[in-house]
């Protein structure tokens, strides 16, 4: 297993964390909102001195990216307010359920495409299919058992 599979192995397994702790975060001082803001304080706080470790020469670039680029943003407080608000309700197992399996299916679009710069990775059909298992792979851990008959 390469450096990168490990790195991103334990950002996958943080993003359930994640849910988990904010979630729990919402519900304790009553604000789902207040605690996904919270989470992006420490964040923030996190990414900047990690920023300013190894350089900050790059924010003077941040004017030569195109601006869709900074809908990431956007698109990572969508993630964290959804899972804040949902994840209580509708379980931390199926939370994650729907996001493992919208990441699958706009992945495969995105390499498939090249999509903003992405390595081009064609959709063949054993790609496809490898896809569709991991679904149906994250479906089955998902699925409720009915519990026996009392006899």
């Amino acid at each position: 297993m390469t450096q990168h599979a490990i790195i991103m192995t334990l950002a996958g397994i943080g993003i359930p964390l994640l849910a988990a702790l904010n979630a729990a975060l919402g519900q304790r001082i009553g604000s789902p909102a207040a605690a996904a803001t919270v989470l992006f304080v420490v964040a923030f706080a996190s990414c900047a001195i990690v920023m300013m470790m190894t350089g900050t020469g790059a924010l003077s670039r941040l004017s030569l990216a195109p601006k869709h680029l900074f809908l990431g943003g956007v698109l990572v407080a969508f993630y964290v307010l959804s899972i804040t608000w949902i994840a209580p309700v509708f379980g931390i197992g199926n939370a994650i359920f729907f996001v493992l399996l919208g990441q699958l299916v706009s992945a495969g679009v995105i390499d498939h495409f090249g999509l903003f710069g992405a390595r081009l990775s064609p959709m063949t059909g054993t790609r496809a299919f490898g896809i569709a298992l991991m679904a149906a792979g994250v479906f089955f851990t998902q699925k409720v058992q009915a519990p026996p008959p009392v006899l």
